[in-house]
């Protein structure tokens, strides 16, 4: 059995993500994106969808991003 780098949590169902050079062990979905997913520079949250990214700084959505001093990009 491997053992979740986030909740240390023992399972024979575990899985290896690697991302770039990164890479971790997890036995759910919610544990690997707790340790994984970027976080918005505005609100924190964790971001598992698309998100906005301008000059570097990724935000959760444009609303964040608009709060943030990001002009409107269309």
């Amino acid at each position: 059995m491997a053992k979740c780098d986030t909740c240390g949590n023992d399972y024979d169902k575990a899985f290896t993500l690697t991302q770039g050079d990164r890479s971790g062990t997890f036995d759910s979905f919610e544990c690997a994106a707790h340790a994984m997913a970027p976080t918005c520079s505005h609100c924190s949250c964790r971001i598992l969808g698309h998100g906005v990214e301008v000059d570097g700084t990724i935000y959760c959505c444009a609303h964040c991003a608009e709060h943030s001093g990001v002009a409107d990009r269309a």
